[in-house]
């Protein structure tokens, strides 16, 4: 359903309650005025929309194959309406649109069009032409067209680097943390970001057939084969029924008398189910996004209570996805401080991400960074400058070595995906940043946590190296690991998984937003993740930290445990009014009332779900991994 869709649904569903409640307020100052036979035109007037748009709801799901509770509201209000009983007809009219707009609101906008997934890509693109550039759209671009991307830019499709050199930021698409040095030839993939200086690209495919094109294709044909979510209340829909029908049935056969048929029937309105299921998951929404994990409708939240098998991407998931310094190692006897503070001031000048992760390591060690002058930077090389008077160069090892002549007698050991960041001052080799990409805080914990929710398997699926991904998870106890992934891969083990029970999926990049549209439930980090797997998850974690998976999902367990007890002390409490009618003892409107306190009864019960307090995560030290979360990038510096 598209979202205009949506929204015009939620509208007549709000004006089906306005109409059904004013027609019995409205109705009931007529009959207290001493005017019954208004009072009753003006009941029928609320009952009947809401009765006919039950009725095509009824034939519609029949047509698919359902059969629901909606039975039983629409036969209550239909005898009630045949044999006279129009105030009770109006009162269950009331609760049953009452529902339906409760169960509607619960669902909310659950999920907009994946259209906007394309509004990260460019519209245009610039395209050298007879000496000048020209800006063209993307279906006019052909292959062997030569493009300048600029820095900032996302790559409109996929090419070959035309310029000596292009640094790109691939971590939307593969996974890998830092960005990578492309060479003159080498391939640049669509829905990657220009971190360097501007190049050109040779135009490979079109846009049409570009990777990012691709990425998009699988989320939608994923989304189109998901299995649509069941309503906790229509599981228990056809024993309902079938208890309501014989007792109705039963006494109207015995007495002769078809009022205490409707009674039953008024009685039986399976509002408990209609109004306490998504009245328990609304408030499971409202108490999830109080922690920072908003679940994008009642469905998402039923199944989420219902997860047995966990994947998690490595990059921005799993791991931070930023470069932090780990170590640093000195090699003329310079002070570990000054060393970082000599590379953060000069890496000022630079929007390198990794320069940008060594400045906010300086402030964060509280040092008063000088402004550097005389600087140049080598985009995918390094930088080299002047700071207070001093000579710095910082950068990777080749291009440090190309300034300072020679290299220090120490080097430190490169682990797998670390990235080693040289600093010279003065022309000498002062010491080496090693850098890498950290487990997010509270990593190991969660998973700890999340086996004890019952979460029995647990994997990580990453487009990184596997001795990255292997060094990265050592010690995480995971029950299986696979690297090298290409989105339409993870999609394959998301739906092999599924024979174990419902599958969640967590991911943050572009690469992630298939998987996580086919997963049962798809889980997006929010905070800094790509807006395209937003928009293909099902629950978003509003705040940067992975740790607010195991409340969210204790939070939905919590939730669906509420509405299950309140249907199941719900229909207790009607079967034993159901019975009562059957024996005269109550009168439809009686019953119609009494149900209303059966509703109060199971409402409140329901809304116990907002003051679900879920175990809060131990939070320690945020790990720092010294090895294998990150591509080793030759020249990884400014």
């Amino acid at each position: 359903m598209s979202r205009m869709e949506q929204t015009r649904t939620d509208r007549f569903k709000t004006a089906l309650l306005l109409m059904a409640a004013t027609g019995l307020i409205v109705g009931l100052a007529f009959y207290l005025a001493g005017q019954p036979e208004i009072a009753n035109l003006i009941w029928i007037a609320g009952v009947v929309p809401a009765l006919a748009a039950l009725v095509v709801e009824i034939v519609r799901s029949i047509g698919r194959g359902e059969v629901g509770l909606d039975i039983v509201a629409a036969l209550s209000m239909s005898a009630a309406l045949v044999f006279g009983e129009t105030l009770a007809a109006a009162v269950v009219a009331v609760m049953y649109s009452g529902g339906t707009f409760l169960e509607a609101f619960a669902e909310g906008r659950a999920r907009r069009s994946m259209k906007d997934l394309l509004f990260r890509v460019p519209r245009t693109a610039t395209r050298h032409r007879n000496g000048g550039l020209e800006d063209v759209p993307l279906e006019e671009i052909a292959p062997g067209d030569r493009l300048l991307i600029r820095q900032g830019d996302v790559v409109p499709v996929d090419g070959t680097v035309a310029s000596e050199t292009a640094f790109v930021d691939t971590s939307a698409l593969t996974g890998e943390s830092l960005p990578v040095r492309l060479a003159l030839g080498a391939e640049a993939m669509s829905g990657s970001t220009n971190a360097g200086e501007a190049f050109d690209l040779t135009v490979k495919r079109e846009a049409k057939d570009s990777t990012y094109a691709g990425i998009v294709r699988l989320v939608e044909e994923a989304q189109a084969s998901k299995a649509p979510m069941s309503r906790l209340a229509d599981r228990w829909s056809l024993g309902f029924l079938a208890v309501t029908v014989s007792i109705a049935f039963a006494a109207w056969w015995f007495t002769g008398d078809p009022i205490r048929a409707v009674a039953v029937l008024v009685v039986a309105t399976p509002c408990p189910l209609i109004l306490a299921v998504p009245v328990a998951l609304v408030a499971g929404l409202s108490r999830a996004a109080h922690f920072g994990v908003l679940i994008k409708g009642a469905g998402p939240l039923e199944t989420m209570a219902r997860i047995r098998t966990l994947i998690l991407d490595k990059t921005g998931t799993l791991t931070d996805g930023r470069p932090q310094i780990v170590s640093i190692d000195s090699h003329d006897g310079m002070a570990e401080g000054d060393i970082l503070r000599f590379a953060a001031a000069l890496d000022q000048a630079s929007k390198h991400p990794v320069a940008q992760a060594i400045v906010a390591a300086g402030k964060a060690r509280g040092f008063s960074l000088p402004v550097p002058s005389e600087v140049a930077e080598f985009p995918g090389e390094g930088v080299m400058g002047h700071v207070e008077g001093h000579s710095v160069v910082v950068g990777g090892d080749g291009f440090v070595v190309s300034r300072v002549g020679r290299m220090g007698d120490d080097h430190p050991a490169k682990g797998a995906g670390s990235v080693l960041v040289a600093v010279a001052v003065d022309g000498h080799l002062a010491g080496h940043l090693v850098m890498s990409d950290p487990l997010r805080e509270g990593a190991g914990a969660m998973l700890e946590g999340l086996r004890r929710e019952g979460i029995s398997r647990i994997f990580l699926a990453t487009g990184d190296r596997a001795d990255v991904a292997e060094r990265v998870t050592d010690g995480l106890g995971l029950d299986g690991l696979r690297a090298g992934l290409t989105p339409d891969q993870k999609v394959l083990l998301v739906l092999s998984e599924r024979k174990h029970g419902p599958v969640m999926m967590v991911g943050d990049g572009v690469n992630d937003a298939p998987a996580l549209a086919a997963a049962d439930v798809g889980v997006a980090m929010g905070a800094r993740g790509a807006a395209a797997s937003a928009e293909a998850a099902d629950v978003v974690l509003l705040v940067d930290r992975i740790d607010r998976l195991g409340p969210g999902i204790e939070i939905a367990r919590g939730a669906r445990r509420i509405a299950v007890e309140s249907v199941v002390a719900g229909i207790g409490l009607s079967v034993m009014g159901m019975i009562a009618a059957a024996f005269g003892y109550l009168t439809p409107v009686q019953g119609a009332l009494l149900q209303e306190v059966i509703d109060v009864a199971v409402i409140l019960n329901a809304l116990r779900a907002l003051r679900i307090a879920p175990q809060e995560p131990a939070t320690g030290k945020p790990q720092a991994i010294t090895s294998g979360q990150a591509d080793i990038v030759q020249g990884a510096t400014p």
